[in-house]
């Protein structure tokens, strides 16, 4: 999907059935942080905690993870992300875009284990910083 003004600032969501990592990028410096994470019921957010975000940081537009096999074939997770994006452009009216985000999670983990963590990945969940890292991979295929 193509945005008619310059994209300045993005959020990225890596999409998931129970939780949905968020995180804000920029493309001025090309880097994303992340936000929160969202609670899901098989995939579905609190539409509501979306709208406050996207209020909040007035995204010029949305990045969704798109969970893809590792030969780059789709997985059974890449429909329910493209849906999932769809519906954040019919609520928001912004561009949505999906980037692959094929070892995100893993890559996030790795990060999180060179900062000390071993586990409590329930209390101290990686998906906001997964949805940063796909962000900040968005960002450097599109630099401004």
């Amino acid at each position: 999907m193509a945005a008619d003004k310059p994209l300045r600032l993005l959020l990225g969501f890596d999409y998931g059935t129970r939780q949905i990592g968020v995180a804000v990028g920029q493309a001025v410096t090309g880097q994303a942080r992340e936000l929160c994470v969202l609670k899901a019921q098989n995939g579905v957010p609190d539409w509501n905690r979306v709208e406050a975000l996207i209020k909040e940081w007035q995204p010029d537009a949305i990045v969704v993870g798109l969970p893809l096999n590792m030969d780059g074939s789709p997985s059974e997770m890449s429909e329910r992300a493209e849906k999932f994006g769809r519906r954040l452009n019919g609520r928001f009216n912004l561009p949505v875009f999906t980037h692959d985000e094929r070892l995100t999670t893993y890559a996030a983990k790795g990060e999180r284990l060179a900062q000390g963590q071993r586990d409590g990945y329930r209390e101290r969940p990686v998906d906001a910083l997964a949805a940063a890292l796909l962000l900040e991979g968005w960002l450097a295929e599109h630099p401004n």
